[in-house]
């Protein structure tokens, strides 16, 4: 086996100083908590940006671009993922159903990869999920999927897919056919969500036996399935992904003092078990981009 990729996601959409009280969510903080991950083993940040003032979560392009350029003058070696996730959140209103009501964020794809256009990350997710989630449904529909990946390749970026069950890797491969998609892709499966794939061993051997042979591929699990995936990910040939977008637990009822803490975990199962961390220069060559 290579070595093996520890992703980090810093803040995510959902997780609130509720869960956590020092979840990252100014440009400063978020930016720290990259380079604190950096230090820890992370090869890639992933990057979700919050309203400073509020900590709710945020598309602003401003955001986006203090995050980035903080990091990139701190450490020029971290990969950044940026996600282009929001915007696809539809929430039927009651009298009718056909009209959004408030919190519903679905809009136009060339909205929700301006912030990759402008700023140029060499890897940004790409979700294929359509499904019911906390309250709304979320759509990706294969055309604005098509749409949004023909941006990204504009940009330079290479897209992370982002799978949440096996209908969306079905989609990815039918797209990977038709050259929307360019080979070999990468994809994140993520396990845990509620009604997506469960978080075991037997649903990431289905999903991964549909992956094209050419794939390069992560998985995560959430909240307490975690560090479990970790192990799971690695032990089946796969990356591997933590933070506080995912848990916020270092271990049973005690929180992680911060997304580093996580970093270092899943670091350490990975080398218990025989492997090694990839560098983001190592990680750059796994996945097929041009080293920094």
């Amino acid at each position: 086996m290579g070595k093996t990729i520890i992703s980090c996601a810093v803040t995510g959409n959902h997780t609130t100083r509720e869960h956590h009280p020092e979840l990252p969510i100014t440009p400063t903080e978020i930016a720290l908590a990259c380079l604190d991950a950096a230090v820890a083993g992370a090869s890639i940040a992933h990057i979700h940006v919050r309203d400073p003032e509020t900590g709710k979560p945020s598309t602003d392009l401003s955001l986006y671009r203090e995050v980035v350029e903080r990091i990139r003058a701190k450490n020029g070696d971290l990969l950044i993922n940026l996600t282009t996730g929001p915007g696809a959140r539809y929430i039927p209103s009651e009298t009718d159903p056909k009209v959004a009501a408030p919190g519903s964020s679905l809009t136009r794809p060339s909205i929700r990869v301006e912030h990759v256009v402008t700023l140029r990350p060499e890897v940004c997710s790409l979700d294929l999920n359509t499904m019911f989630s906390n309250g709304s449904a979320v759509i990706n529909t294969p055309q604005a999927v098509t749409e949004m990946a023909a941006m990204i390749s504009a940009a330079g970026a290479k897209p992370e897919l982002e799978v949440f069950d096996s209908g969306d890797i079905h989609l990815a491969n039918d797209l990977l056919r038709k050259g929307v998609l360019q080979s070999p892709p990468f994809f994140q499966i993520v396990m845990g969500v509620k009604y997506g794939a469960s978080a075991s061993p037997a649903t990431l051997a289905y999903m991964t036996s549909l992956l094209p042979d050419d794939a390069v591929w992560s998985a995560f699990g959430i909240s307490a399935m975690e560090f479990p995936m970790v192990a799971q990910s690695y032990l089946m040939g796969g990356h591997v992904r933590v933070g506080f977008e995912d848990n916020v637990y270092i271990s049973k009822r005690r929180l992680a003092r911060d997304n580093a803490e996580l970093v270092e975990k899943a670091a350490r199962i990975v080398t218990d078990l025989g492997g090694e961390i990839a560098t983001p220069d190592e990680a750059r060559q796994i996945l097929g981009l041009a080293a920094a």
